[in-house]
C-alpha cells in the first residue's frame, strides 16, 4: 500500500505540473472568460508605485536643481505683479480707449523692471539675473511678454500724449480734454432739443474740430484722442443729425462757379468780337460812297 500511495502522488504532481505548463502556453486572448479571470494579476510593490507616481508627476521642482538665486527670484516676482498689473489696466480701459492717459505709470513700472533684468549690470552680490531669466530657453519668455505690451503701447503713440518722461500728460493734450468736455456739456445740455443744439454747440465743436486738425500736423495725437474725437464726430453727425460746413467747401463752390460761367463768357467775347469786326469791314465801304457821292456833285456844279 506504500508503494501504490507514492506512485499515485507522484503521477498527481506530475499532472498537476502539466497542465500548469499548458495554460501558461496559451494566448490570453484565446482563453474563455473564465480561464482569463483565472490567470494570476501583475501585483506593483508599494515602493515601486511610489517611485512611479514621482516620475509621472509634473511637480518637477524636486527634480531639479534650482538655478536662480534670491535676487533674481525676487526680480521675477516683481516682474509678474507689474505685468499683471498693466495688462488688467489696457483690459479696464479699453472702452472707450483711455490707455493712454490711465496706464502709463504701470507701463513705466514695468519698463523699469524689465530693463533691470535685461540689463547685464549685475546686483548685489556681483549677480546678473540676464542669462538666468531672459536666454535660459529657447521661448524667452519675459522678452516675448513684455514685446507684446510693449507694441501695444507703441502702436498706441502714448508717447505722443505725454511729457518727455512719461511722467504726466502733456499741455496739449490737457487743452485738447478740456476743450473736449466743453463740446461734451453743450451736447448733454441741449441733447433733447437738436436743433438748438447744433445752433448753440457749433463753436465749440468748430473749435475742437480745429485743434484736432493742429495736433494731427504736430503729431501731438494719441490713441485716446483719436477715439475721443471719432465718438464726438459721430455725436454730432449721426446722433445730432447735425452739419458743419468745411471750410474748403468755399473756394471749391467758387471755382466750379467759374467754370460753369466760363463757356458763357467765351461765347459772349466772341459775339463780342464778331460784331466790331463787321463794323470794322462796313466803314471803309461807306467812306468809299460818301467819296463819289461827293464826286458827282462836283461834276453838277
Amino acid at each position: 500500500m506504500d508503494v501504490l500511495t507514492k506512485f499515485t502522488f507522484v503521477i498527481a504532481c506530475w499532472a498537476v505540473i502539466f497542465i500548469t505548463v499548458a495554460d501558461c502556453s496559451n494566448d490570453p486572448s484565446e482563453m474563455s472568460g473564465d480561464s482569463a479571470r483565472k490567470l494570476p494579476s501583475v501585483v506593483i510593490p508599494v515602493s515601486q508605485t511610489s517611485t512611479l507616481g514621482s516620475f509621472y508627476s509634473l511637480s518637477l521642482s524636486s527634480l531639479f536643481p534650482e538655478d536662480l538665486n534670491e535676487y533674481c527670484i525676487e526680480l521675477l516676482s516683481i516682474y509678474r505683479q507689474r505685468y499683471v498689473t498693466y495688462a488688467n489696466c489696457l483690459v479696464t480701459y479699453a472702452r472707450p480707449v483711455k490707455i493712454c492717459q490711465n496706464c502709463y505709470t504701470d507701463f513705466n513700472s514695468l519698463e523699469d523692471i524689465y530693463k533691470n533684468i535685461s540689463s547685464d549690470h549685475p546686483g548685489p552680490g556681483n549677480v546678473s539675473c540676464h542669462d538666468s531669466l531672459m536666454r535660459s530657453d529657447r521661448l524667452m519668455l519675459l522678452y516675448a511678454l513684455f514685446n507684446q505690451l510693449d507694441e501695444i503701447w507703441r502702436s498706441a503713440a502714448c508717447k505722443q500724449c505725454l511729457t518727455k518722461e512719461q511722467e504726466a500728460l502733456s499741455n496739449d493734450t490737457v487743452y485738447f480734454m478740456a476743450t473736449l468736455n466743453q463740446s461734451l456739456s453743450c451736447f448733454e445740455q441741449y441733447q433733447k432739443n437738436h436743433s438748438e443744439l447744433c445752433k448753440d454747440c457749433k463753436a465749440s465743436y468748430k473749435k475742437l474740430k480745429a485743434l484736432y486738425g493742429r495736433m494731427d500736423k504736430n503729431q501731438t495725437l494719441c490713441i485716446d484722442l483719436e477715439d475721443a474725437m471719432n465718438i464726438t464726430q459721430q455725436l454730432w453727425s449721426k446722433n445730432f443729425s447735425c452739419l458743419l460746413p468745411r471750410e474748403e467747401t468755399v473756394p471749391v463752390i467758387a471755382v466750379s462757379s467759374f467754370m460753369l460761367f466760363l463757356p458763357i463768357i467765351f461765347y459772349l467775347s466772341s459775339f463780342l468780337h464778331s460784331e466790331q469786326k463787321k463794323r470794322k469791314l462796313i466803314h471803309p465801304k461807306r467812306a468809299k460812297s460818301s467819296n463819289s457821292l461827293m464826286n458827282i456833285q462836283d461834276k453838277f456844279n
